[in-house]
């Protein structure tokens, strides 16, 4: 089965035009009060929005692999509601490194997962903190329910926003998943799925799920013809199978 990025095929990346106006959105979704998600990043090339991402600790961003995929030079901008408004709010910061997992497959979207290493650490403030990720290994129970934010489109091939959307999801058995991916997609062992009214869009990719006040998985694929498809639900790489190497990387970010 084919699969895609909720970025857009990652093979594309390169060769992406972007509009005057960011990439901005959550099918189904709902305007996020401004900055009550202190931790969203977004994630430019060209100082344009192509990816989300989220602030794991003063110094690193965490985001999904193939938001990357051999651009050379990305920054990301802290502290922001409307990506297009000029607002002091607004933080930009190069990154000094990549850190993408080394068993990431650009094919089966296995270990969609990448730290930016940050040129100079966050000034933290209302604006801008960053989040929990899990302590320890394990699955979200399924029924949970979630949230999922972005700068994604508000529905496939839809129109943009500048505003930052977010909606609520519920985990999903991943049994359930597997039978809708096949098992050749989806590894229930480094991914989790979820489902609802709402979800991502291309655009949201590298954004986080979160599950109480805690980042779980990062957004990484979904239906390649639907966003939030009925039919197949929203992958996410979960972040505890991944702790080890995170801390490797960063240390301890709780």
């Amino acid at each position: 089965m084919t699969i895609i990025s909720l970025l857009l095929l990652a093979s594309l990346l390169p060769h992406l035009t972007f509009t005057a106006r960011a990439n901005v959105g959550i099918v189904n979704g709902r305007e996020a009060k401004p900055h009550s998600r202190p931790y969203m990043v977004s994630v430019q090339f060209k100082e344009q929005h192509f990816c989300g991402g989220f602030l794991v600790s003063e110094r690193f961003v965490m985001t999904a692999a193939h938001c990357r995929n051999n651009s050379p030079v990305l920054t990301v901008v802290l502290g922001a509601h409307e990506l297009q408004k000029k607002s002091g709010n607004l933080v930009r910061i190069k990154v000094e490194s990549y850190h993408q997992h080394p068993d990431y497959s650009s094919k089966s979207f296995q270990n969609d997962i990448l730290l930016l290493k940050l040129e100079k650490n966050a000034q933290l403030n209302d604006n801008i903190k960053w989040i929990s990720i899990p302590t320890e290994e394990g699955d979200i129970e399924a029924g949970s329910v979630c949230s999922v934010a972005g700068w994604g489109r508000l529905e496939t091939n839809g129109k943009e926003s500048d505003r930052l959307m977010e909606t609520n999801v519920t985990v999903m058995n991943n049994n359930k998943c597997e039978s809708k991916w096949t098992k050749e997609d989806f590894s229930a062992s480094l991914m989790m799925c979820v489902y609802g009214d709402g979800g991502s869009c291309e655009g949201d990719s590298g954004g986080p799920l979160v599950c109480g006040n805690t980042a779980v998985g990062v957004t990484s694929f979904g239906d390649p013809d639907l966003c939030n498809s009925p039919e197949l639900p929203e992958v996410y790489t979960k972040i505890s199978a991944y702790l080890q190497w995170i801390k490797s990387i960063i240390g301890n970010v709780n």
